[in-house]
C-alpha cells in the first residue's frame, strides 16, 4: 500500500510508482510500499532521481548490468539516476523509497548496499507521511536537508554478487540461481561449457573479481539472507543450497557475517522493530 495514496484495486508492478519524472523536483522525496499490495518482481527500469530502496521487513534483491544486492532488514541499496535496474521481492517484503534529486547530496556514483541508522530510518518514514510539496525552509525541508546529510554518512553494508554479460559466465551464474544445490566443481563446469578449468578460472576472476569458489558462496549467501528473511527455516535453506548439515552451512554463514543466522536476524530485528 502506497501511503499517500487511495487503495488500488489492481495489484500494480512497483516500478510503475516513480516519483521522479514530473511529479517534483524536491530534493528528496520517500514513499512506503507494502507487497502484499504489489507485483513481488519489477521488470527493468530507472528513475531520474538517486533511489535508496530501503527494507523494512523481508527483503529485496536488486539487480544492475553490473552486480546483485541482497537488503536484507536495517539496510537500503543506493541506485544513482539513471542507472536501469530490477527488484525482487520476498512476499512478505515492506519497502520505504527515498528519491534523491541529482546533486542535492554526495552519494556513490555507482550501486551499493549501505547499513541504514535507526534515527535515519524513521527519518525517511515520517517524510513519507508529508505532503511531496514543502518549501526548503519549512519543517519539512529541514528534515530533508538532515536526512540528507545523514544518508550521506551512511556506511557500506550487505552483500553484493558481481555479475557478468559474458555468456558462459552468465550461463553459470543463470543455472546456479535457479538451482544453487548444483555442487559441480569449476572442472566439471569447464567441461559443461566447453572451456578448459584453466582458462574458465581466469575468466571467472577476469570478470567478477572473485574465484570461482568465492563467487558461490557469495551467490549462497545472497539467497540464504533472501529466504531466511522471507520466513524460511535454517533447516531448508541449508538443504536446498546443496549442503550436507545445518551445522556446515552455519559454519560458512558465521565465517561470512561473523555470527549465526539466528543471532543476525535476531539482532537486527531489535534495531529496526516496524
Amino acid at each position: 500500500m502506497i501511503s499517500k495514496s487511495g487503495q488500488s484495486a489492481k495489484k500494480p508492478r512497483s516500478c510503475d510508482v516513480n516519483f521522479d519524472s514530473d511529479r517534483s523536483d524536491r530534493p528528496a522525496i520517500a514513499l512506503r510500499l507494502d507487497f502484499s499490495d504489489y507485483d513481488a518482481e519489477g521488470p527493468l527500469h530507472q528513475h531520474r532521481q538517486g533511489q535508496l530502496v530501503l527494507a523494512l521487513h523481508g527483503a529485496v534483491t536488486c539487480t544492475t548490468a553490473h552486480g546483485l544486492w541482497i537488503v536484507p532488514l536495517g539496510c537500503g541499496v543506493w541506485i544513482p539516476g539513471g542507472v536501469p535496474h530490477s527488484n525482487q521481492v520476498t512476499s512478505n517484503a515492506r519497502l520505504s523509497y527515498l528519491f534523491v534529486e541529482p546533486g542535492a547530496a554526495a552519494m556513490p556514483q555507482e550501486c551499493c548496499a549501505l547499513s541504514v541508522s535507526p534515527m535515519l530510518r524513521e527519518m525517511i518514514l515520517r517524510l513519507a507521511d508529508l505532503p511531496d510539496s514543502y518549501a526548503p525552509d519549512n519543517h519539512v525541508g529541514r528534515l530533508v536537508r538532515v536526512l540528507l546529510d545523514e544518508l550521506t554518512m551512511m556506511p557500506k553494508d550487505g552483500l553484493a554478487l558481481p555479475v557478468s554479460k559474458h555468456p558462459k559466465i552468465a550461463l553459470i551464474a543463470t543455472t546456479l540461481t535457479a538451482d544453487p544445490g548444483d555442487r559441480r566443481t569449476l572442472g566439471e563446469w569447464a567441461t559443461h561449457i566447453a572451456m578448459s578449468e584453466r582458462s574458465l578460472k581466469r575468466l571467472m576472476v577476469q570478470e567478477t573479481g572473485l574465484s570461482f569458489g568465492r563467487w558461490r558462496r557469495q551467490l549462497h549467501l545472497v539467497i540464504a539472507l533472501r529466504e531466511l528473511a522471507s520466513g524460511a527455516t535454517v533447516q531448508r535453506v541449508s538443504s536446498d543450497l546443496g549442503y550436507e548439515s545445518v551445522t556446515a552451512f552455519i559454519v560458512m554463514f558465521k565465517k561470512a557475517l561473523g555470527t549465526t543466522p539466528t543471532h543476525y536476524f535476531a539482532t537486527r530485528r531489535s534495531r529496526h522493530v516496524s
